[in-house]
């Protein structure tokens, strides 16, 4: 009890599907300097949505 559920409507959610799509096509593509220097990050990406805007870890992409 007491948990807020937030409606996300479906073109919303398949936006963000998209986007991460585009992401991961884009990462394999151009990989990061610290994945060909081999160094991984030890915290794993945050992903959160308020509004318009998409967090992911320090980044902020509109």
């Amino acid at each position: 009890m007491g948990e807020v559920i937030r409606f996300i409507p479906k073109a919303e959610r398949e936006r963000l599907r998209l986007i991460r799509e585009a992401r991961a096509n884009y990462d394999s593509v151009f990989p990061s300097a610290s994945s060909v220097n081999g160094q991984r990050d030890s915290a794993p990406p945050v992903h959160s949505v308020e509004g318009t805007w998409i967090h992911r870890g320090g980044d902020v992409f509109s």
